[in-house]
């Protein structure tokens, strides 16, 4: 008896791996496929040499895209944006800071970016490197935003990808992050 149920194991062993694999593989492609191609796109991270791809970050989650400066007079919005992403992060939002110049203002260092978002506003959400958010140069995210909605008016516009990634709603530079009709649709997506 003993000898006829090892040889069952050993027959079946390679069967569930291959029934393991095929379901692994299938998830990761379900998750793939629910990622927007415009996403698809790896970004440096802001004073790293690590990069991302968005769709790590999007898939099945609300996105909250925005375009940053470290000298500008919305700067000070990096604080109800970590608040906002700190108060909903564990439902599933996740913020991504695309630093720009623009608009002139910039920190004139990755550095000098990297203190301002990380030391003085506490930032834990993801920051990307510079990168243009605007015209013909405008990074591939932002071409696709641009053209749903429209390019940047000025720093800190913020885009609400729901989880279609199909829907996308812009907020100019004056909506705040907290207690505002973007907080409003942002719980609304979750």
């Amino acid at each position: 008896m003993k000898r006829k149920t090892n040889t069952i194991k050993r027959l079946l062993a390679p069967s569930f791996l291959l029934a393991c694999t095929f379901t692994a593989s299938t998830h990761a492609a379900e998750e793939s496929a629910q990622c927007p191609s415009y996403l698809d796109h790896s970004f440096k991270k802001l004073h790293s040499t690590q990069t991302v791809n968005l769709c790590e970050l999007y898939t099945g989650k609300p996105l909250l895209i925005v375009n940053t400066a470290s000298h500008c007079g919305y700067t000070k919005q990096f604080g109800g944006l970590e608040k906002l992403y700190q108060t909903y992060k564990d439902q599933g939002l996740q913020v991504i800071g695309f630093a720009s110049d623009d608009f002139k203002q910039a920190a004139k260092s990755e550095m000098e970016a990297a203190t301002i978002c990380y030391k003085n506003y506490g930032v834990t959400f993801t920051m990307l490197a510079p990168t243009t958010v605007t015209g013909e140069k405008a990074n591939a995210v932002f071409s696709h935003l641009n053209a749903s909605t429209s390019a940047p008016s000025w720093n800190f516009n913020k885009y609400l990808i729901t989880k279609n990634g199909q829907n996308i709603e812009k907020f100019n530079s004056d909506m705040t992050p907290l207690a505002s009709e973007l907080e409003k649709k942002v719980q609304k997506a979750l």
